[in-house]
């Protein structure tokens, strides 16, 4: 070889980490950066063509200035409110009054029907930005001047400063606690000092390419982020590019072993994991893209950003680990050292154990799995995904949700949260009429120019009139939505009132109605997508449409345990609407890596050993690295249970529990039977199954054929 051919050899690699780490050093603080471009404000995030959307925007028209209301409560350890505490309450509010962030004068402070709690409502200013919370802390600083009572701030405020704290230091703590456990088991996998810490850095930099792009497109309005879809980015990132780097790793310490030349067993590696890695990469980015049919605007923001962050992650463990790999050689893994497949531990441990159970009676293993599978699956249908209540929300119990208890205890269920009627003003007696009359309405008036209902001649705005209706049950409770139906119902059979239904319980339904639509549109069309990936990479049509049988089994077994445990275990008494949404594009994209992983490897060596000895040997040299790689993933998403939300808490569950039962169980033991047990017809009707077992391993028993053999 010429000396310009070594240097070559050397340029490239060379010339991809330079570029690498000018990626790392620029674009890497957009990682803390993305939460000044995230809003949480969950009005963003309704249905567009949703009812109460609708209501949302009409409604600005009859508030003279965007208010967020913050409702403060008090309590008198269950005696009655005197007049005095009345009056000093009243007092104590009214010097809110042009305070920095109070919007008009507060609302005097109501007593409740039994006498043992006083009300009152304070308008803050919608876009205070970080500054919200200091004027919630001010508000409740100052009613608790009251003697004798217990003062709380519930009320859409007061929750959004709840939230924004869940997702406050997101970036550094969700980062910090996922990083450290895939280094915790990269080294107990690999024993290697090198190679976790590689592989850790890759991840960092795909994830600040990908904040940096994700930033750009937020900042020119084109996706919108929240905290959920931030902390999803992260973890999304980090899993993907950890699997895709120990696929391409395990791949090159194979090739090194071998050729022993680092530079040709980089380039071996890369082109023969590149088919795997890639349409892996694809299921995934693809299956989150399909949230863009989504009506629910949240599911759409996460669509093209989890794609942007799968792409980021392929794109580092494609380019930046081969070259760091090549220029290191095999002191990437020391003090371990590159061994061939067939004398490594997974080779004569584990796996190979595994092998020999499933080529033993394959029929026997595939359908005791599917049973059990089946078993778990059987619960699925349970799982309520009506929306999680207010009190549920937080994993903790939040200020903001502990007064919102006292203020139901006390005062109507919807007391804070009314249900908004926008009608034409000429059938205003009529529709304030119906909703009075409707089951599960405690109060209805229209709203006057002060902004209060009933308090004056009621505000006409182009001809319509606002009538908030208050619900005697807890805004986010079933019997609350539907009061909602049966109110819709009654007003829109007014002739001439055009009457429409909103607020915070109908949006509540709305997003409910919403996501279950979603999910028989969407669902099918991520499991096609998967389906075609699949057919295109193996070049058949059974075994396609087995993995995808198998993992969609996979999904509802997860959803069935995850009913148990959320009901018996965590204590909720339902799911957030879009969780099994999320939890289906997330297990079904995902788990498929892994099987991809798995047959493209089987069907390489099956096309020179055949189909029963590739299974047995793809088992075998794939199974250590496969296994590291989900509970790799696993790890990063139960890293999402740092953040005190029971959405997160509920998805990262579903995707932690069921990459595992799907590395550990389907792809281990119920597809490597499947196939084994169907023989060459699986390949149909590709050229493996026309071969039809062309070599003499097919008859062999018990043996794991060693390549080339």
């Amino acid at each position: 070889m010429t000396t310009a051919s070594r240097r070559a050899r050397w340029l490239v690699p060379l010339a991809l980490l330079i570029v690498w780490l000018g990626v790392g050093g620029m674009l890497g603080p957009y990682a803390g950066k993305l939460g000044d471009v995230a809003t949480n404000d969950q009005a963003s995030f309704l249905p567009q063509s949703a009812e109460s959307t609708k209501v949302l925007d009409a409604r600005e028209a009859f508030d003279q200035r965007e208010t967020l209301p913050a409702i403060v409560v008090w309590t008198a350890d269950g005696e009655r409110i005197t007049a005095a505490q009345r009056s000093a309450a009243t007092r104590a509010v009214a010097r809110l009054a042009g305070r920095t962030g109070v919007v008009g004068t507060p609302s005097p402070a109501l007593p409740s029907e039994d006498g043992l709690a006083l009300e009152a409502v304070v308008q803050l200013e919608p876009d205070l930005g970080h500054g919200l919370s200091d004027v919630v802390d001010a508000v409740r600083e100052t009613a608790k001047s009251v003697p004798g009572t217990t003062a709380q701030v519930a009320g859409p405020a007061a929750s959004q400063v709840d939230l924004s704290g869940a997702f406050a230091g997101i970036d550094g703590l969700l980062l910090g606690v996922a990083l450290a456990a895939v280094l915790v088991i990269l080294l107990l996998v690999y024993r290697s000092v090198l190679l976790p810490f590689v592989i850790i850095i890759g991840s960092v930099f795909a994830l600040g390419l990908a904040c940096a792009i994700v930033y750009a497109l937020a900042d020119h309005g084109a996706v919108r982020v929240d905290g959920q879809v931030q902390g999803i980015l992260s973890i999304l990132v980090i899993g993907a590019a950890t699997d895709y780097a120990l696929l391409l790793a395990a791949r090159f310490r194979e090739e090194l072993a071998e050729r022993g030349d680092r530079f040709a067993a980089a380039r071996a590696a890369v082109r023969r994991s590149f088919g795997a890695i890639t349409a892996s990469a694809a299921t995934v980015a693809l299956g989150l893209l399909t949230l863009l049919a989504s009506d629910l605007t949240n599911n759409r923001a996460l669509g093209p950003v989890g794609a942007v962050g799968i792409v980021c992650a392929v794109l580092s463990a494609l380019t930046f680990l081969p070259a760091v790999l090549a220029l290191l050689g095999r002191s990437a893994y020391w003090p371990a050292r590159p061994t061939t497949p067939d004398t490594s531990a997974e080779g004569r441990g584990v796996w190979r154990r595994v092998a020999a159970v499933v080529d033993r009676r394959p029929r026997r293993v595939w359908v005791v799995t599917a049973l059990a599978l089946a078993v778990f699956a059987a619960f699925a249908p349970s799982l309520s995904a009506k929306g999680v209540p207010l009190d549920e929300i937080f994993v903790n119990d939040a200020p903001s949700v502990a007064a919102q208890r006292t203020l139901g205890e006390h005062f109507p269920g919807g007391s804070g949260n009314p249900v908004v009627i926008i009608a034409d003003a000429d059938h205003r007696a009529e529709v304030t009429a119906a909703a009075r009359a409707t089951k599960g309405v405690d109060s209805a008036d229209a709203v006057s120019a002060s902004g209060r209902p009933g308090g004056g001649e009621p505000l006409v705005v182009d001809g319509r009139v606002r009538i908030d209706a208050v619900l005697r049950d807890a805004a986010d409770s079933d019997a609350a939505k539907k009061t909602v139906e049966r109110l819709r119902a009654r007003v829109h059979a007014i002739p001439g009132a055009d009457a429409l239904v909103g607020g915070y319980t109908a949006q509540q339904y709305d997003t409910q109605q919403t996501a279950a639509a979603d999910r028989t549109l969407i669902v099918p069309v991520v499991l096609a997508v998967i389906l075609l990936i699949l057919v295109l990479l193996l070049r058949s049509l059974l075994v396609p449409v087995l993995l995808v049988a198998t993992v969609a089994l996979n999904f509802l077994s997860t959803l069935g345990v995850s009913t148990l445990v959320f009901e018996h275990l965590f204590g909720f008494s339902g799911t957030d609407a879009s969780v099994p949404l999320y939890g289906f594009v997330f297990l079904v994209a995902l788990g498929v890596d892994y099987n991809i992983f798995l047959m493209s490897r089987v069907r390489e060596e099956a096309l020179t050993l055949g189909t029963r000895q590739g299974v047995l040997r793809g088992l075998t040299t794939t199974g250590g690295v496969i296994t590291s790689a989900g509970v790799v993933l696993a790890a990063t998403f139960a890293a999402l249970m740092v953040i005190p939300l029971a959405f997160l808490v509920q998805v990262a569950f579903i995707v932690a529990f069921g990459v595992l039962l799907d590395t550990l169980v389907v792809r281990s033991l119920l597809v490597p039977a499947l196939v084994i047990d169907i023989g060459p017809r699986a390949w149909w009707p590709g050229a493996l199954a026309r071969a039809g077992g062309r070599n003499t391993e097919e008859g062999q028993p018990n043996a794991v054929a060693p390549k080339g053999s």
